[in-house]
């Protein structure tokens, strides 16, 4: 118990820290992360090892998925591309079902593309949409979010639906096939639906931007100048597609398990699915599909990727801020104190594995480690109920998106990227994302009447 007061007295404090005091929020998180460590009874020796730890394995791989991204972003962006693809989608679907045609795009999309990686490759583009359209950018923003999210939280390939998939025995097909039923209404509830309400209790937040921090000033072009739509297209998906060949690639000659040690044309295929490669692939066709080709020369070029690494600097710090603060909970014991809790509960395995799930989550930040961290708290559980693995793999991935705040890196992501202020980010991605996590619950509860 003292831990779990710990936990909050912590979360607490960083709210003020940030709110009240003004300070800058990743300089807020590191403090937070020493004072709840101290609070943990952490040896002080490991405090500073447990932060290093933390933004280390948060940024390793991000740095240049976020890097990588947001320069091939902008390239498109700058070149024309971004406004070629949102004026031919507002004339393909009509101003009236836009809102639609982008939740659309970003389910298919996030399917084969992890999370952090779908928003740093489609703002730009839904920016663009929106601007072109006259709305508020989180009027579009808030569907492409909720369609990332479910994807994320309930579908293979991505990592945490994956891992519990073989951790608790379940079939892959099976888990896919129910996360689709499950994903598709929770996107439309936490979208459209919900973009409605938020529109009244924040609507400030509602506000038409010219610009955003991120991605700066958007240029006007004239059509005819702009890359053609095609081209611009296939830039902006090429990791998508790259991963998206990789996973059918899998699926079809391994049956969907990647082999543990690649060789031959399985190491090359490896290499253009990982997020990693496939960025640098990407880019490196960005530079010449919307800089050489576009007549751009390698100094235009070259600001045009100073302004892109600028702008995403502070927001992988704080990304790696709130690493180091999940981490620190990690190493100080919050997960077990957890199961403790629940130990010797009657409830139904479903809504326990859930409940749990979002403790997890709210106290660790990370939906994946919460995710992975249930599953080998409640699969005991599993067996002795008879409960069908899919759905437990389901209702765990609907509980790892509850109530994502100040500890996870996605709610940072959505601040930033949407210019908002961490009262509007509360008020929006947190019930955004636990709308999700209940609306998940629900219908996997109502499928586990009929499988």
């Amino acid at each position: 118990m003292q831990a779990m007061i710990v936990l909050f007295l912590g979360i607490a404090l960083l709210l003020f820290l940030i709110i009240k005091v003004k300070m800058n929020t990743f300089i807020s998180l590191i403090f937070t992360s020493v004072v709840v460590g101290l609070g943990l009874g952490m040896n002080m020796a490991q405090i500073p090892v447990s932060i290093e730890k933390g933004i280390g394995s948060s940024l390793g791989e991000l740095a240049i998925v976020f890097g990588f991204g947001a320069i091939l972003g902008r390239l498109v962006s700058d070149a024309g591309g971004a406004y070629r693809i949102a004026h031919t989608l507002i004339n393909l679907f009509g101003r009236k079902y836009v809102q639609i045609a982008v939740m659309v795009a970003s389910f298919i999309l996030g399917i084969a593309l992890f999370f952090e990686v779908g928003m740093v490759i489609l703002i730009p583009i839904v920016f663009a949409i929106a601007l072109e359209v006259g709305v508020p950018l989180l009027y579009l923003g808030i569907p492409m979010a909720a369609a990332l999210s479910v994807t994320h939280g309930f579908l293979p390939p991505h990592p945490a639906p994956t891992a519990i998939t073989t951790a608790l025995g379940a079939n892959p097909g099976h888990v896919l096939m129910y996360g689709i039923l499950v994903a598709i209404p929770a996107a439309i509830i936490a979208g459209p639906v919900f973009t409605k309400v938020a529109q009244r209790f924040a609507p400030e937040a509602f506000q038409v931007k010219k610009e955003l921090s991120a991605f700066g000033e958007v240029k006007e072009f004239e059509l005819d100048e702009t890359p053609s739509f095609g081209l611009s297209l296939l830039t902006s998906l090429f990791p998508v597609i790259l991963m998206g060949i990789t996973t059918i690639y899998t699926v079809v000659v391994h049956n969907g398990v990647a082999p543990a040690k690649p060789v031959g044309f399985d190491s090359f295929m490896s290499m253009i699915g990982n997020p990693v490669g496939a960025m640098i692939i990407s880019l490196a066709f960005a530079l010449w599909s919307m800089g050489w080709h576009q007549h751009k020369n390698s100094k235009q070029m070259g600001a045009t990727v100073e302004d892109a690494v600028k702008s995403i600097a502070m927001l992988l710090l704080i990304i790696g801020g709130g690493a180091a603060f999940k981490q620190i909970l990690i190493d100080g014991g919050i997960s077990q104190e957890i199961a403790k809790i629940f130990i010797h509960s009657s409830l139904s395995p479903l809504l326990l594995a859930w409940i749990i799930t979002v403790i997890l989550r709210v106290a660790l930040g990370s939906a994946t480690v919460a995710a992975l961290t249930a599953a080998g708290l409640v699969q005991p559980l599993m067996v002795s109920a008879s409960v069908n693995p899919a759905l437990m793999v389901l209702v765990i991935g609907a509980g790892s998106l509850a109530a994502s705040h100040v500890n996870d890196a996605g709610f940072w992501m959505f601040k930033e990227y949407f210019d908002l202020d961490v009262k509007q980010t509360l008020k929006i991605w947190t019930v955004l994302e636990t709308l999700i996590a209940v609306v998940g619950l629900v219908i996997v509860l109502l499928l586990s009447l009929f499988v």
